[in-house]
């Protein structure tokens, strides 16, 4: 019974904890089931702060999911961004083979030399084909280089049922991932802030090199028709059919939306907006403890030029907790009789349990909130001296 009862708890942990968890790790869900009707075949809906599931249906299906492959090939650029090891500066020469790809097009020009940027704009953008070869040429020397990275930062994330045989996204036997390894993807993508400058984006141009403009729309409708939707990718072809990775950002919380496979374009956009309507609806990211914080408690200090020491928080605790649980949540601390000095601010002297409707949903460190140092040599003799009396 105890080993059971420990297993529902790290559960609970998993579900509810900041950060508990590992990209693509798959976690006890906040609901069972969906709580509206979906055609989609496979979907998720994530907080992506916490990384809780809030709820899927058959998250775990492996699928093609057309563009949305791209959400990788974006990943690795601007993780390659972020780390300075490329710059949206960068002059990209565009190979005839990346010129040539087929499906959703920049109508780049071969051999001309584009910033990097723009082909950046317009992967994110169109979800030009042509656009992710080449950045993905010029990231690695072929795009087979490039895939190889692609597996590898899969891997990396623990992403085991996902596997890729080109940047794009085009139809390849044995390629496939899904809905939870997507929106693994998409919550590591947050990280990355200059994504949202592009992807957020309804309508923009690409200027060629030779003067020749093409205009560039969103494929992703909800970016002007939801409500603080700023990104995520489309995806469509005749093997994977119809899908949407989305996102929005409203009143400090952000969702990640997941649909795959279904039969039309409107059907996906329609179910993910349901989707994060319910998540906005029902459920908000509560900060419910502060690193630092003081839990109103003293320990008695021993042999210290003090007699008591506060406690404090040695962690934090965000969760993401439904409409009215946050009146549910209260604490237990257990902390020793004495501490003996001497002793440092932070030094861990005991726990502080966080429970939910009574029960426990996660462990935060009770630490001592300052130094506690030995007597001097005269403060020594006057509290033997008081001890004595």
């Amino acid at each position: 019974m105890a080993r059971r009862m420990k297993k529902i708890l790290c559960c609970l942990l998993a579900a509810l904890c900041a950060a508990a968890f590992a990209p693509g790790a798959k976690a006890q869900c906040l609901e069972e089931g969906t709580p509206m009707t979906l055609t989609a075949p496979s979907a998720l809906l994530m907080e992506a702060e916490t990384g809780a599931v809030i709820f899927e249906k058959n998250a775990d299906e492996k699928r093609p999911v057309a563009s949305v492959t791209k959400l990788m090939t974006l990943l690795l650029l601007f993780e390659r961004l972020d780390a300075g090891q490329i710059t949206l500066e960068d002059q990209v020469t565009v190979s005839p083979y990346a010129a040539g790809q087929t499906g959703s097009q920049a109508l780049l020009d071969a051999h001309a030399v584009y910033p990097l940027k723009d082909l950046l704009k317009s992967t994110i953008i169109a979800s030009g084909n042509d656009s992710a070869v080449a950045l993905a040429e010029y990231v690695a020397g072929t795009e087979e280089n490039f895939v190889d990275l692609m597996n590898e930062r899969a891997e990396e994330m623990s992403l085991l049922n996902t596997h890729y045989l080109n940047c794009t996204g085009l139809p390849a036997e044995n390629q496939y991932t899904t809905a939870r390894d997507v929106a693994a993807i998409a919550r590591e993508m947050t990280r990355h802030p200059g994504y949202f400058e592009y992807s957020s984006t309804w309508l923009d141009t690409l200027v060629h090199p030779s003067g020749r403009h093409t205009d560039l729309t969103n494929t992703n409708r909800l970016v002007r028709f939801y409500q603080d939707c700023d990104g995520f990718k489309t995806g469509s072809t005749n093997e994977a059919k119809y899908c949407l990775a989305a996102t929005a950002e409203r009143n400090g919380m952000r969702l990640i939306a997941v649909v795959l496979g279904v039969p039309n374009s409107q059907t996906r956009f329609d179910e993910a907006r349901a989707m994060m309507d319910y998540g906005f609806a029902t459920y908000s990211r509560t900060q419910v403890a502060n690193k630092g914080d003081l839990t109103g408690e003293q320990v008695p200090v021993t042999l210290g030029a003090r007699d008591t020491v506060d406690v404090a928080l040695g962690g934090g605790l965000s969760m993401l907790l439904r409409s009215g649980q946050e009146n549910k949540l209260s604490f237990e601390t257990t902390l020793p009789e004495s501490v003996a000095a001497p002793l440092e601010a932070g030094t861990e002297i005991g726990t502080v349990r966080v429970l939910l409707d009574g029960q426990i949903v996660a462990e935060l460190p009770a630490v001592t909130a300052s130094d506690v140092r030995l007597p001097g040599l005269l403060e020594g003799f006057w509290r033997l001296f008081e001890n004595w009396q």
